[in-house]
């Protein structure tokens, strides 16, 4: 089944400025979308809007051809959302951070698929960042969804981690899911499509 991630014409505010407007993009699954633009250029307000954090004031987003935003719950659903704070908890094990996320059957290959199988125990006020950020990546392998939501993904990660990121990108566009990430770096994600926000 063929199933599209549309935008047609959407607008959205940050406080009372326009951020973007007519904005207009289609992602089939297996696909990736690069967001790139100038800091505040919207590329954050329009990652939570598709996760249904934030309204559109403007336009309709479809998936498979329906509107998402009629039914938020379902729309939740599909999407992995990872912005650019790491939400973790400090007093918590790396662990335990995960385990709040979804499915402890999964946690032992999310934490390998990070590189953080090692360090499960560690209370996370240890990690450094770099080790924070693959935390919070891990969420993507725990809890499956289509859509994948990145915010600045591989800020402060080293270049293996990079690589291991890059692999679990694959892995999912493999599957059918989609992508879509903002980001003033390179990214592991060969043939996305770009939408420049101004």
């Amino acid at each position: 089944m063929c199933r599209v991630l549309e935008a047609d014409g959407l607008a959205a505010f940050r406080g009372e400025r326009l951020v973007f407007a007519g904005l207009s993009f289609k992602v089939a699954n297996g696909g990736a979308l690069l967001l790139v633009g100038p800091n505040g250029s919207g590329k954050s307000t329009l990652l939570r809007l598709i996760a249904g954090l934030v309204r559109a004031e403007a336009g309709r987003l479809l998936w498979g051809g329906q509107d998402v935003f009629a039914d938020l719950a379902e729309h939740a659903a599909r999407v992995t959302y990872v912005g650019h704070l790491d939400a973790i908890k400090p007093g918590l094990t790396v662990a335990e951070n995960l385990a709040v996320w979804g499915n402890r059957v999964a946690l032992e290959p999310a934490l390998a698929a990070v590189g953080l199988t090692q360090l499960a125990d560690l209370p996370a006020k240890m990690l450094s960042a770099g080790q924070r950020r693959r935390l919070a990546l891990a969420r993507l392998v725990l809890r499956p969804a289509a859509i994948w939501l990145l915010d600045e993904p591989t800020l402060g990660l080293d270049t293996a981690s990079v690589e291991r990121f890059g692999s679990m990108l694959a892995q999912h566009r493999a599957g059918g899911g989609v992508v879509l990430a903002a980001t003033h770096l390179p990214l592991p994600l060969p043939d996305a499509g770009e939408l420049a926000l101004a």
